[in-house]
């Protein structure tokens, strides 16, 4: 089993941070957590939300991780054989699925209506 350096663990996360600010203006931090060699990666939403993603499994390379999905379902992760990429590739691929369809929804109208459901 190998264990993750330190300057991985240094690395990592100035990565992640570094793909959110460039592709993922919904979110306002990025957070990663160590245990053994698994890494888990949360994210802050601008509206203060706090929300876990992905787990990550050390291989021995600092780029190339093994992925698994926060399924908020039932509080676990779901290991994703069939991925293969970087470990920024990973937060577009988790930001896509699990942040997007929650940002993504459309505002509540704000305007009053009138009788019958239309706006003026």
């Amino acid at each position: 089993m190998p264990v993750i350096p330190a300057s991985t663990k240094t690395s990592l996360p100035q990565r992640l941070r570094a793909r959110a600010k460039t592709n993922w203006p919904q979110l306002a931090g990025v957070d990663v957590r160590y245990r053994g060699q698994l890494a888990y990666v949360a994210v802050e939403l601008t509206s203060g939300q706090q929300q876990p993603v992905m787990r990550l499994r050390y291989s021995g390379s600092a780029h190339r991780w093994h992925l698994a999905t926060y399924r908020a379902s039932n509080n676990s992760y779901e290991d994703q054989h069939w991925f293969s990429g970087t470990t920024e590739e990973a937060l577009d691929f988790v930001c896509d699925v699990l942040i997007s369809p929650v940002t993504d929804w459309p505002q509540p109208n704000r305007e009053p209506s009138t009788p019958g459901g239309l706006t003026n």
